[in-house]
């Protein structure tokens, strides 16, 4: 029964100077765990694979369209494919990480991405290019259900948010990464720089299998599920603080596991789908929807064809669109850190509203400027440059919008709201739906804007956002603080039978409340 650790607010504030179960005061912030932090750091670097391989995608079809001579067409679902192809492992992960464990499944998922990565750059034709598209796609479904799941399961509350959005941080890092190699292999003949775009992104899932496999220990939660409690014990007292929060931890995990579901997960699919009781179905319809409106409001438009949007806003040198694409791959990358230092902070709701709000504007503002383009084209006059200016800044602040806010928060929020007995298939669902919504998105960009002319998409993904803006709303509550073991009651559940709350005067009120100026926690017992 692991109490709710302190947020910022409670850490930073001298409320009393009680000691808390770290023995530290509460007027100073608990030493971080490093250990705990170097786990959540190495499941996350799993997300590197999906950046890379879909940032290098967009400057490699350049190429790929010149080599093997591939209409638009197939250009698009080349490049989209992969999202769909991630449906299936990202499916199949979470039935897979119940079975075989959160850490082999890391394993797993880096194999298969490095199967995928060698064929995508040893192929010699268009059919040979789309079977390596859709053994990594499985491998990037499989990575991106599990980076967040382990990590949450992992996290004390007080840093959740910080730790679960390593994976959205590592995944903007692969789209930098894969840009820079975009950039570097370029001026290299068409026959051999699209092929070893591909062939370096081989190199990571090595690295990462063999640090899963050396440092990091299994999820205790997945380890209580399967009835090794001593084996969970241990790893809680290497990730936790201090000895009693590791028991408090642990036996908090035991009663929220005691769902009455089998250790390999079977039932799952029943209680989720079939007979969700009014908390479960709100939490599902939130992460389902967080995920829907992170995809359908554009941002793979954006990563993935980039050079494109350049090329409609006036840029027409190849050296310079791939370069302003590195801008926006910095871009979004530098973001990412805001939200990474502020979830636990500010919380999710208020950075995932303003989030939300910068997109919107930012959209309209893109889809306005490349209006006032296209009129000009059409007419045959010269593009005005504060209309080229306002398109490349307007790009910039959309992906920073994103980084800052919905891209990470999708994969926290839905990581730490389904019940434990739920988490790993509820996930799974949700990381579904991304892919699904993002290969949508990615595989019918070209056409759409030759349906409705590219400032009509864009003011098209701006309408979707403003309805994503108005769900995350009406339908998120706030989780900053909360353990993984109180969601079902943040969403209207109820406790346990069973069970009573114990108040616990200076450890944080992440789950508790204050009284009389002294913080308090209530805990499960």
């Amino acid at each position: 029964m692991s109490p709710s650790l302190p947020s910022s607010e409670s850490m930073d504030s001298p409320k009393t100077q009680q000691k808390d179960i770290s023995g530290q005061s509460p007027a100073k912030k608990p030493a971080r765990n490093w250990y705990a932090f170097a786990c959540a750091f190495l499941a996350s670097m799993t997300s590197v694979l999906l950046g890379y391989d879909v940032a290098v995608m967009s400057g490699a079809a350049i190429f790929i369209k010149d080599d093997l001579h591939v209409s638009d067409t197939k250009l698009e679902i080349l490049a989209g494919i992969i999202n769909i192809y991630s449906l299936i492992g990202s499916l199949a992960a979470g039935r897979t990480s119940d079975w075989i464990g959160r850490r082999y499944t890391m394993v797993l998922a880096a194999a298969i991405f490095f199967v995928g990565a060698i064929l995508m750059g040893l192929a010699t034709n268009y059919a040979f290019l789309m079977v390596g598209r859709f053994i990594a796609g499985v491998g990037v479904g499989y990575a991106l259900m599990i980076a967040p799941v382990y990590t949450a399961e992992i996290a004390p509350a007080s840093a959740r948010g910080f730790l679960t959005s390593f994976p959205e941080v590592f995944i903007n890092f692969g789209v930098l990464l894969g840009y820079i190699s975009n950039f570097a292999f370029a001026g290299l003949p068409n026959h051999l720089n699209w092929r070893l775009m591909f062939l370096i992104g081989a190199i990571p899932p090595v690295f990462l299998a063999v640090g899963v496999l050396l440092l990091m220990p299994e999820s205790p939660r997945w380890l209580v599920m399967q009835g090794r409690h001593a084996a969970a014990a241990a790893v809680l007292a290497r990730i936790s603080t201090s000895p009693e929060e590791a028991e408090l931890r642990l036996e908090e995990i035991k009663a929220a596991a005691a769902g009455g579901h089998s250790i390999h997960g079977e039932g799952v699919w029943k209680e989720l789908l079939l007979r969700p009781t009014p908390s479960v179905r709100r939490v599902l319809l939130a992460a389902i929807g967080l995920q829907f409106f992170q995809q359908a409001s554009g941002i793979d438009s954006v990563v993935l064809y980039s050079p494109r949007i350049f090329e409609k806003a006036g840029i027409t040198s190849k050296s310079q669109k791939l370069g302003a694409t590195v801008a926006v791959g910095f871009t979004k990358t530098a973001f990412i850190l805001v939200a990474t230092f502020l979830l636990d902070r500010v919380g999710r709701r208020p950075l995932l509203l303003s989030s939300a709000g910068g997109m919107v504007a930012s959209l309209l503002a893109l889809a306005s400027a490349l209006r006032v383009i296209e009129r000009r084209g059409n007419d045959g006059r010269k593009i005005p440059k504060p209309a080229l200016g306002l398109s490349i800044a307007t790009v910039l602040t959309f992906v920073a919008s994103f980084s800052m806010g919905l891209g990470p928060i999708a994969w926290v929020y839905s990581s730490e709201i389904f019940p434990i007995r739920l988490r790993a298939q509820g996930a799974s669902l949700g990381t579904a739906t991304n892919r699904v919504m993002s290969g949508v998105v990615s595989m019918t960009f070209i056409s759409l804007y030759k349906a409705i002319t590219i400032s009509g998409s864009f003011f098209l993904y701006a309408g979707i956002a403003s309805a994503g803006w108005v769900f995350f709303y009406v339908m998120l509550p706030e989780t900053k603080g909360r353990t993984l073991e109180d969601m079902e009651e943040v969403f209207g559940g109820r406790k346990e039978a069973g069970t009573k709350e114990v108040e616990v005067a200076g450890v944080g009120h992440g789950a508790g409340d204050e009284d009389d100026g002294e913080t308090k926690t209530v805990l499960t017992v």
